[in-house]
């Protein structure tokens, strides 16, 4: 069976701690912690103090995300990515997250895949490159990521498929998982509604099966290839308003990730497959309104 996580950052604004507690209560199968400012999430001894206090292992660490930790372990990217495995390995982490680069990080970005690669062979963690999704600003797109926001034609060995992304890019994540075959390694569990380019501006990660991505596919694909990697619930609980309602879609995401939801939890599909039906009719109208004229 696929192992399930859960990313302390699903409990943002909460604390770290919530997020193992969160994770324990929902019965989810360890945690990926997202480094941030707050130290907790810096330091092997107190991860480790979590970990064994809530009986939870730590199965990834996510470095740090330049835009919201720019003084984490001080300014160099290439530092943070090192400091990030060091402290997977220290962890027993099996996985770091990582953003491409972005292009004004114009040495770290020339020489990203190398780093990448060394520094996984010297820490011994894979290192998954993270698919991130065009920016655009009044309609122009900007060239924001080098070597690019897509790790599909990189020359890395692991990447991290993150639903809500995809969804912005305006990728079929089934076609992503295939086309990358043996080099996906980590799945961030979400979902996502639309691309830029129907107007979506924010990234929504919400539940899997409330957006328009093929998730469910995608880990019925990966089921049938005996993957090993892992999926991680990556998803927005912000809008919860007690303790019960933000465990019930923890849970929630955790039973469709186990892949135990897709016949008890209908509601959620029928909502995905009904955008993806229409959207397919919409199509087909278009083309038989061109062939009209």
């Amino acid at each position: 069976m696929i192992r399930v996580g859960m990313s302390t950052s699903c409990v943002y604004p909460l604390g770290v701690e919530e997020g193992f507690r969160y994770a324990k209560l929902a019965g989810y199968d360890g945690v990926e912690v997202m480094v941030t400012r707050d130290e907790v999430t810096q330091t092997a001894e107190t991860l480790l103090a979590l970990s064994a206090k809530y009986e939870i292992p730590i199965l990834s660490i996510h470095a740090p995300v330049l835009l919201l930790t720019h003084f984490v372990w001080g300014r160099d990217p290439q530092v943070k990515l090192e400091k990030s495995a060091e402290l997977a390995q220290a962890v027993g982490a099996t996985a770091v997250v990582v953003h491409p680069p972005f292009r004004w990080q114009s040495e770290y970005a020339e020489n990203f895949l190398r780093i990448v690669r060394e520094t996984s062979e010297n820490h011994g963690v894979e290192i998954a490159v993270e698919n991130m999704f065009p920016w655009k600003v009044k309609g122009t797109s900007l060239k924001a990521y080098s070597p690019g926001w897509d790790p599909l034609p990189m020359d890395c060995d692991a990447v991290t498929l993150d639903f809500s992304h995809a969804a912005l890019s305006g990728r079929d994540s089934l076609e992503m998982a295939q086309a990358l075959g043996a080099r996906l390694r980590h799945i961030h569990l979400c979902d996502g509604s639309g691309s830029l380019d129907e107007g979506r501006v924010f990234d929504e990660h919400l539940l899997p099966g409330y957006g328009g991505q093929p998730v469910h596919e995608v880990l019925d694909y990966l089921a049938s290839t005996n993957w090993s990697g892992s999926v991680v619930a990556e998803v927005n609980t912000r809008k919860a308003k007690t303790e019960d309602e933000r465990l019930a879609l923890l849970t929630e995401t955790l039973a469709f990730g186990r892949m135990t939801a897709w016949e008890k939890t209908a509601e959620p599909l029928k909502k995905r497959k009904q955008k993806k039906a229409d959207k397919k009719a919409g199509k087909a109208q278009k083309r038989a309104a061109q062939s009209a004229s």
